[in-house]
């Protein structure tokens, strides 16, 4: 779950995104990563979507 933190800060004391992430473990990452995909889905088509399978006969006998 994601906590909204807001702080004022001058623009020249401003923290960096990328490092704050980086000091995140892989778990927490990708959970974000798939919760902003699945809020956008939501936005963007109106329904959860999930990755498409593609089924192909390579070869048949």
């Amino acid at each position: 779950m994601i906590i909204k933190v807001v702080r004022k800060v001058k623009l020249k004391e401003q923290g960096n995104d990328f490092a704050f992430w980086q000091t995140q473990p892989y778990e927490t990452r990708f959970a974000t990563i798939e919760q902003i995909c699945n809020e956008y889905n939501t936005w963007k088509y109106g329904a959860e979507q999930g990755f498409q399978r593609i089924y192909r006969v390579i070869k048949q006998k």
